[in-house]
């Protein structure tokens, strides 16, 4: 289709974009469900069980604006693209391209989001095939789920028609950003990779597979060891038999600035509600409305039920999304960190990461600079203290470390040489950033230095919104379990988002309530079009929290008079008189015909503890004669045992009750992903799990 120029209000453009995108995605994912359930049909063709009837897919039309061409100057090129959540593919991306750039005075680098690549598909592919020499820094996030500024990407990548071996011309090299501790790891990195070889393009070095459990930074460096040589016999000129300079990388510092202290009411204006769009990058004030335990007082645990204010924000959302919320560190944490900084807490100043005449400063890995403030609140808000450091940290103290054996040894421990020690001393015993500077007193970095290089920026906390809009147009309600543990080294660690959210003052308890920055992100995790589809939801603990959604959703659908599909819900907990969160609302729900059946695993009641995954296999033949009459399966849960545990149940049914061998059962549980009928979401996004507390 002829591009046509067209004259928008940016409302207008907005709401064709957007709805271009959900029409989009809607006809892909209507369409691969079509294939999908014929291809079950083939695996079940001696079942006469029903099959639901799927709409014609809708197509919708929206005029493109016209985009400048890009200037073709003859110099050799190299894109390099990242898809990043919490900033680290992109980090990788740009330090990969400040080394480059030194090795290859010649060619030209240019880091690109996925996301401002291209506005359409149309143009993801006319730019795409112009490409002769291109590296991705491609980050899985969830459960095996492209970064939010990949997914459009991504989603037009790898499904829709097959485009065939169209990218010949293309040379390129894979760096994937994951965690071997989840399910699905570094999947959007192998499957971007073997996509790119699909399609024709030549693979100049093998997938990096990038684990952040481990020392991700050792994976990185293994991996560009191997794409030196291939870039030397590319952009180096034939008789250039020069040997590269043995590179090594700047310590980050952003320019600061000293200011006398303004008036402190004006600190707390970081986070206003001026920005039409709310993301991680622009978050919205959100009071703190409501909060109360929803554990008993017998339970030696706690899990908080919280409600964010949005009215007047500008933010909404829809049953099933995750909102980000990003909390401070106690004030203890910041009492220690103010002591090893070494500056008064009320050292006001701004940082710039550009030089006095407005040049960038050389490097352009430096994260966007936060408003000015006092050094207690930057230390408060924006500074990880609590996760363990990188070696670019360590040997950013070791810089500034004014003993040469303590200088000595952080360098030790982040050369190859100390990689062991390194992985045990530090990452075994998940020493934080506060432990390894007070081993390290000599070590005082500037404040352009701290944090710029050694402390990384606190990242949000997703959760699912336990709540619907339709009964809550104007507040978010979550659920968050409390995490406190003690370390291998000894530390006790309070989680820093869990531990805000239990502590947190509600409007209902005082007018100077507290409140967090947060934003809403979109979600997949949504109930069928059609309310007469049987629905399966499995959730121990705070997994509930996205379906008591989507049964206020279902409450709200039945009260307008809609008939509703069967339900049924798998929960767990410990104890019944403990942690049963929820149970009065539940019961409810069952009482009124919203959900048609509970079943609950009580793991801590009886001799032999009972998980959801049992309670599944008491059910199999209900199960499986759902998933015959089109059931969507939903599953909240921690992906590294939980999710797994039920998938292995989910397998074990559908290979005995549908007759199938194994291979044929795992075919119709990964059809069933295809087609959008089996979603999960890990728990992970609900910060129970140490690394993201």
């Amino acid at each position: 289709m002829q591009s046509i120029s067209v004259k928008v209000s940016p409302i207008e453009l907005v709401s064709a974009v957007l709805n271009e995108k959900v029409t989009e995605k809607l006809n892909r994912s209507k369409l691969g469900e079509k294939m999908m359930l014929e291809e079950n049909n083939k695996l079940l063709r001696s079942s006469t069980k029903k099959q639901v009837k799927e709409p014609e897919p809708q197509n919708v039309v929206v005029p493109k604006l016209e985009k400048e061409a890009d200037v073709d100057d003859g110099k050799k090129k190299v894109s390099i693209f990242f898809g990043t959540q919490t900033g680290n593919a992109e980090s990788f991306a740009k330090a990969f391209v400040e080394e480059a750039k030194v090795r290859y005075e010649k060619a030209t680098f240019k880091v690109i989001d996925l996301d401002a690549y291209a506005d359409d598909d149309d143009e993801y592919e006319e730019k795409l095939k112009k490409e002769s020499l291109a590296f991705f820094f491609v980050a899985t996030y969830g459960s095996g789920e492209p970064t939010d500024n990949a997914v459009r990407f991504y989603e037009w990548f790898t499904e829709g028609d097959k485009k065939g071996e169209w990218l010949k011309k293309l040379q390129y090299g894979v760096f994937g950003v994951g965690d071997r501790r989840y399910g699905h790891f570094n999947k959007v990195g192998i499957v971007v990779d073997g996509k790119l070889e699909e399609m024709g393009a030549k693979r100049l070095v093998p997938l990096g597979l990038g684990d952040d459990e481990q020392s991700i930074e050792d994976d990185f460096a293994a991996w560009k060891e191997l794409v030196w040589p291939e870039l030397d016999r590319l952009l180096r000129d034939k008789d250039d038999m020069s040997v590269a300079t043995p590179y090594t990388a700047a310590v980050l510092e952003y320019r600061v600035v000293y200011h006398d202290k303004p008036d402190p009411s004006t600190e707390d204006q970081t986070y206003t509600n001026g920005h039409s769009v709310h993301d991680a990058q622009h978050p919205t004030r959100s009071n703190v409305a409501f909060k109360k335990e929803l554990h008993t007082p017998q339970s030696d645990r706690s899990c908080t039920h919280l409600e964010f204010d949005i009215s007047n924000t500008g933010l909404s959302y829809e049953t099933g999304d995750q909102v980000g919320v990003y909390c401070e560190n106690l004030s203890e944490v910041v009492d220690e960190a103010v002591r090893l900084v070494g500056l008064p807490p009320d050292t006001y100043f701004s940082i710039h990461a550009d030089k006095e005449d407005g040049t960038p400063i050389s490097g352009s890995t430096l994260p966007p600079p936060f408003p000015p403030c006092t050094l207690r609140n930057a230390l408060a808000r924006y500074a990880d203290v609590l996760s363990s450091p990188r070696k670019t940290a360590l040997l950013a103290l070791a810089a500034h470390a004014s003993d040469p054996s303590e200088a000595d040894r952080l360098k030790f421990l982040a050369s190859p040489a100390g990689k062991d020690e390194y992985a045990q001393w530090i990452l075994a015993s998940q020493r934080s950033l506060l432990e390894v500077m007070e081993a390290f007193p000599s070590a005082k970095p500037p404040l352009g230095v701290f944090f710029a290089a050694v402390a990384r920026r606190i990242q949000p906390r997703y959760y699912s919104i336990s709540s619907c809009p339709k009964v809550t147009p104007n507040r978010i309600h979550i659920a968050c379990s409390l995490v406190y543990d003690k370390m291998p080294a000894g530390r006790i660690h309070k989680g820093l988002s869990s531990t805000w959210i239990k502590n947190a003052t509600p409007l209902t308890e005082s007018k100077d309530c507290s409140w967090a920055p947060i934003f809403v992100r979109t979600s997949n995790f949504r109930l069928p079009a059609d309310p007469k589809v049987p629905i399966i939801m499995i959730g121990p603990g705070t997994g509930l929290a996205p379906f008591r959604g989507f049964l206020q959703e279902r409450q709200t659908l039945k009260e307008a008079g809609t008939e509703l599909g069967p339900s049924i819900f798998f929960f767990g907990c410990r104890n019944r008189n403990v942690d049963f969160i929820y149970e009065d609302e539940l019961n409810n729900f069952l009482e009124t015909g919203v959900l048609s059946e509970l079943v609950v695993a009580f793991s801590r009641e009886g001799a032999v503890k009972e998980y959801v995954q049992h309670k599944m296999g008491q059910k199999a033949s209900e199960i499986w004669n759902l998933l015959s009459e089109g059931a969507y399966l939903y599953i909240c849960g921690d992906p590294k045992c939980m999710a797994k545990d039920v998938h292995r149940a989910l397998h074990t049914i559908v290979q005995e009750q549908g007759s199938l061998d194994s291979s044929k059962a795992e075919l119709y549980l990964k059809n069933l992903q295809l087609s959008g009928r089996y979603l999960r979401v890990s728990r992970r996004v609900n910060s129970t799990k140490l690394k993201n507390c």
